[in-house]
């Protein structure tokens, strides 16, 4: 949060638009992001259930490896949003939030899926474009939500994540999530989950596992010495949170929820420059709820499309 003094001077100002420069902290826990962080290596890793006309299950697996350029560029340190108190007199209360936009670029280097489609795609095909917003919320704090992430999806989604930001001391704590659905026997040998045992026996590129997408992550991690983690933890669910969508994906592959965690780490090791190297690290995954559940409770199946990268920002 901004002390009174740095309150006053953006009521006083209106808007404080200027120049982010790198650590700045009136960005509060968004402070390392401003420029290109780039994963190269093939370091990101992609996988996804999609609906596929084949009689025995209707759906394939999809899994990819990519290439991804995540570019910030500060847009205001001082957005307000115009309030006042009730209780027990009327005064101004407005509220200022640090602006920073994102775009996400990311290029297939190779794809593979099971019922095998042929339509996994090329490599060196470009796969993804997201434009969106991170926001830091820097007074008038909501059951301590400070940080907010706007998403625009081309297939036709847009999202609105909330969430809390921490500092550790350290590397952060990745944690073991599951790749299978929910609604459908948690049994790698029950037929309907065929693509996703195949992909565990015959591990996509001889590295990942769609059952645990996020032990990438950590193996990633071993032996770099990480001095301090801020984590930025953002749900859909929270709050005011949610996901919006044309009507064909409501229909076939409706995305309903969106859990994402980002990162950012400070190495030991210094830069050319005698600043601490970053790095930036994300697990993501999103519901796509489409066929009826098939253990016993009413309602669809809830397939995570997840999505994890290693980035290091470039000086």
């Amino acid at each position: 949060m901004l002390n009174d003094k740095q309150l006053e001077d953006m009521k006083r100002k209106g808007r404080l638009m200027q120049k982010a420069e790198f650590g700045n902290e009136d960005l509060g826990p968004l402070k390392f992001l401003p420029g290109s962080w780039k994963s190269l290596h093939g370091r990101g890793w992609n996988m996804i259930a999609i609906p596929f006309a084949e009689e025995r299950l209707n759906y394939r697996l999809l899994v990819n490896q990519y290439n991804e350029t995540l570019d910030f560029t500060f847009i205001d340190s001082g957005v307000p949003n115009r309030g006042i108190t009730r209780n027990p007199d009327v005064e101004q209360s407005d509220q200022f939030v640090v602006t920073l936009d994102y775009q996400q670029k990311v290029t297939q280097i190779a794809a593979d899926d099971f019922p095998h489609s042929g339509q996994a795609g090329e490599p060196d095909t470009d796969i993804h474009h997201e434009p969106g917003l991170f926001l830091h919320m820097t007074n008038e704090i909501t059951n301590g939500i400070d940080i907010a992430r706007l998403a625009t999806i081309p297939h036709g989604d847009s999202a609105l994540a909330l969430g809390k930001s921490v500092v550790i001391d350290g590397p952060p704590e990745i944690p073991d999530i599951s790749g299978l659905p929910i609604g459908v026997p948690q049994d790698l040998d029950h037929p309907y989950l065929s693509p996703y045992k195949h992909f565990q026996e015959n591990l996509f590129q001889n590295l990942f596992d769609p059952v645990r997408p996020n032990d990438l992550l950590k193996a990633a991690n071993a032996g770099v010495n990480i001095r301090q983690t801020t984590a930025l933890e953002l749900d859909t669910k929270v709050e005011t949170g949610g996901i919006v969508n044309i009507p064909f994906i409501v229909k076939q592959a409706n995305a309903t929820e969106m859990v994402s965690t980002f990162w950012i780490q400070e190495l030991s090791e210094l830069s050319e420059k005698g600043q601490p190297k970053l790095r930036l690290q994300y697990s993501q995954t999103v519901m796509l709820d489409f066929f009826p559940r098939r253990d016993g409770v009413e309602g669809l199946i809830k397939w995570p499309h997840v999505s994890i990268n290693t980035l290091e920002r470039a000086d």
